[in-house]
């Protein structure tokens, strides 16, 4: 056999999962003109781009054209990509460890971490990342329901999530339908009885994660008034003391956060209101088992032996009334069958990317990550083309090295029958552009990017394949 990388026996690589930690993995390892390299890239859902088409809010429809980059990837003749198909279910690690030198797992984060305080398990109390997969359209949460008839919101978390969630419950339907949102949750949200959104903050202004564009749009909201108390905006002494070293997007935030607190409401129809420093100790229920207030404690800042700044509650507690919950603290990762995981951090087990084997700490042999199942949920989406390089180096340099799989079935049809045997509906990324264009077709029909396909089978019945149960 010939040296892997060569034309005669080209480098195999298996991504499974197609949102951007996997194409900007596919893009550097394509950059590498020394060897011949063929992709091929798995995700469970017929539809490619991952966290781009189901987590990126949909009035920030800028953000989505990243996905013109990964169109042109994907049309090189190298590429391949068998949507619906399904990492254990459908083709396992085995499968591929047989069929590929390489193997990159870039599944994302799709989970929430919980916050374990009395009361989180009521009714109407939810994780953001399901209401986020249920506007945005994703088939696996197009039935959850969310009891918008209630008047008073609140969502627990300052990260980027967290203002997507507020935003999208203070937008007026007529914002909304410049966007892509999913059909049923544009109508829910048209009708919603939501009059009040309360984003709540552990710590102060200063220590907010999300990043200055997104606390920007807070501000300008057509049907709601942004509050922030006066004294919450104010920066405490330890908070002061740190602007020393602070970034730019943090001095902004600040900036945009006093400029709030010092606004006069205008009467619009709904109320965002900014909480800082606070943190939600109880969730208090009714007979039946739903939401009706938070308790929440003042918090303090104190800083920690590593300078770190934390918060830690007083005596000070008051209580909101609340109806529905939203908790983003956080995205955590799912394990994949088959692969190493640190069920603490939420992540697959790796150093820069190569996976660890648990008990020896040593790589295993030809498996990678990349993304957020790689690092934990950090950062936007460009931050995971660096990270996804980092990875494709260390693949580069294994392959030099000679350290690769053998696979048994290096040739390309080998797989191709192996996926039709044993998922005979996959999604070919022609059948996906086909999709695009029934998709953009309708929403050009109603003046929007595009109406979304948000069922499995509808999708599968459109491209003439039969769904298999």
């Amino acid at each position: 056999m010939s040296q892997v990388g060569s034309d005669t026996n080209p480098l195999r690589v298996a991504i499974v999962g197609a949102g951007p930690a996997g194409f900007y993995t596919a893009e550097r390892l394509f950059k590498e003109n020394n060897l011949h390299i063929t992709i091929d890239m798995y995700d469970r859902l017929p539809t490619p781009f991952g966290l781009v088409r189901n987590g990126v809010a949909p009035d920030h429809q800028k953000i989505k054209s990243v996905t013109k980059v990964f169109d042109r990837l994907a049309a090189k003749p190298n590429f391949r990509f068998f949507g619906n198909v399904e990492l254990g279910s459908d083709v396992t690690v085995a499968d591929l460890r047989q069929h590929y030198h390489q193997i990159v797992y870039t599944t994302g984060a799709q989970t929430d971490r919980y916050l374990d305080i009395p009361g989180m398990d009521l009714k109407n109390s939810h994780p953001a990342t399901e209401f986020v997969a249920w506007y945005n359209g994703h088939p696996d949460f197009r039935n959850y329901e969310f009891d918008l008839s209630q008047e008073s919101v609140a969502v627990i978390g300052v990260g980027n999530v967290a203002v997507d969630v507020a935003r999208i419950l203070c937008r007026t339907r007529e914002e909304l339908l410049e966007t892509d949102i999913a059909d049923y949750a544009l109508e829910a949200l048209s009708n919603s009885n939501v009059k009040e959104v309360y984003m709540i903050g552990r710590r102060g202004p200063a220590q907010a994660a999300f990043t200055p564009p997104e606390a920007k749009e807070l501000g300008e909201l057509v049907g709601a008034d942004t509050i922030v108390l006066p004294e919450e905006a104010r920066l405490d002494p330890l908070s002061q003391a740190s602007l020393a070293d602070a970034d730019r997007g943090t001095m902004r935030n600040i900036e945009i956060i006093q400029e709030l607190s010092e606004r006069e409401p205008a009467g619009k129809p709904k109320r965002l209101i900014l909480r800082f420093l606070v943190s939600p100790t109880e969730l208090i229920g009714n007979e039946a088992g739903e939401v009706v207030a938070m308790r929440m404690a003042k918090n303090e800042l104190y800083q920690t032996d590593s300078g770190t700044l934390r918060s830690r509650t007083t005596d000070q507690v008051e209580e909101i009334p609340v109806g529905l919950v939203f908790r983003s603290i956080g995205y955590m990762g799912v394990p994949l069958p088959g692969v190493p995981f640190h069920e603490r951090w939420g992540v697959i087990l790796n150093e820069k990317g190569r996976v660890l084997n648990p008990e020896s700490n040593e790589p295993v042999l030809g498996e990678y990550t990349a993304g957020w199942i790689k690092r934990g949920p950090s950062g936007v989406i460009g931050t995971n083309k660096p990270d996804a390089a980092e990875t494709a180096e260390c693949m580069l340099e294994d392959v030099a090295a000679g350290k690769c799989l053998t696979p048994a079935h290096p040739e390309l049809d080998a797989i191709t029958q192996l996926v039709q045997q044993k998922k005979p509906t996959y999604v070919s990324y022609e059948d996906w552009l086909r999709l695009d264009e029934l998709e953009t077709a309708a929403g050009t029909e109603q003046g929007r990017p595009r109406v979304k396909f948000t069922e499995v089978d509808k999708m599968l019945a459109a491209l003439g394949k039969t769904a298999v149960h």
